[in-house]
């Protein structure tokens, strides 16, 4: 079952990172009140994962909530005191946990209420297209079609889950998070999950803290500012090869 968990925040990410994929490159972003709650959403998201990652209180667990609960105190007059507010004391322990834990179950509540906010929101202004031009020649029924088409996207990702879970449990993880957590003895590389080596990245390249906090919080905020790039009329890249160039480029 831990490993079920473990696993589906990876292939949750997978098809985040493909949502978010698919809506640079088929200009769902033109939608403003959609896409300003999507990014809402991806905060929130990435939160809880990163409060569910310290819960199994393993080295790459303790040593991760320190180095990232850390950060706050790049922020000017009240970071100290910040951390250990978040750190319910003057270091990462068990109250660190107890917190991060009801953080962690009640998070997800606040996400399932925003993803139906982002759905009616959706259901106002529709999805966009592959050719961005809004028509209603070629509409066809949600039911069947779609369902279909759903329901087997959804069959495949759990038998990779499935694959993943049974076959190669550890792929994605950590083995140094199987050694329960030591205040110290500091691991000799502590890096993150997958899904975050994007913010590993930029702190690591940034030697001031509090630029690498500042990059690493515009690396996601930038994506409430692509609406405002978009001057052209049409919505997707399907027909302009040198923004699809550049798209496949940062993927």
């Amino acid at each position: 079952l831990r490993y079920l968990h473990a696993n589906g925040a990876s292939m949750f990410f997978i098809c985040l990172f493909l949502h978010v994929g698919r809506g640079i490159y088929y200009g769902s972003y033109t939608y403003s009140e959609t896409w300003n709650i999507g990014i809402i959403l991806l905060f929130a998201v990435m939160a809880t994962a990163f409060m569910g990652y310290v819960l199994p209180w393993g080295q790459m667990s303790f040593w991760g909530a320190t180095v990232i609960t850390n950060l706050l105190s790049a922020i000017p007059y009240i970071g100290t005191n910040l951390v250990e507010w978040v750190w319910g004391g003057f270091s990462v322990d068990k109250a660190t946990l107890t917190r991060f834990f009801a953080l962690h179950f009640l998070l997800p509540f606040i996400i399932a209420a925003l993803v139906m906010v982002h759905l009616l929101f959706l259901h106002e202004t529709g999805s966009n297209n592959p050719t961005g031009i809004p028509s209603d020649a070629d509409m066809i029924p949600f039911h069947p079609y779609y369902t279909i088409k759903d329901i087997l996207g959804l069959i495949m990702m759990i038998m990779a889950l499935l694959s993943l879970v049974l076959f190669s449990p550890d792929l994605l993880g950590d083995p140094d998070n199987y050694t329960p957590a030591n205040p110290l003895n500091t691991p000799p590389h502590i890096k993150p999950e997958w899904y975050f080596l994007f913010a590993y990245a930029i702190l690591r390249s940034i030697p001031n803290k509090l630029g690498g906090v500042i990059a690493l919080v515009l690396s996601i905020l930038i994506l409430a500012v692509i609406p405002l790039l978009h001057t052209s009329k049409q919505r997707s890249m399907t027909f302009r090869p040198i923004s699809q160039c550049l798209f496949w480029l940062l993927v």
